[in-house]
């Protein structure tokens, strides 16, 4: 897991083998989660215009977090439970 307070285009991250549920927070101060096993692409598609149809209404800031998952399934799952809690919980999933 890692959470990152620096602005997107100063984060990286390396490629991932896993997959991962990740946390975006957006220009309007909403939050965004998804999946992904390449999360620089991933994200940088969301900066560009070509990610999720939110984040083309909705650019991105910056990459919140990320928590790493050993398959699709099982991300899969986890973004279901973060999209289910509170924002002010969100980020706290992530460190669990």
């Amino acid at each position: 897991m890692t959470i990152s307070t620096q602005p997107a285009a100063a984060h990286t991250t390396k490629p991932l083998k896993s997959w991962c549920v990740y946390l975006i927070e957006c220009r309007n101060g909403s939050y965004y989660a998804g999946i992904t096993n390449r999360l620089d692409a991933r994200y940088a598609a969301h900066v560009a215009g070509r990610g999720a149809r939110y984040t083309r209404a909705n650019p991105p800031l910056r990459l919140l977090g990320f928590r790493s998952f050993p398959d699709r399934s099982s991300a899969s799952r986890a973004e279901w439970q973060i999209k289910q809690l509170p924002r002010e919980k969100k980020l706290q999933f992530l460190e669990s």
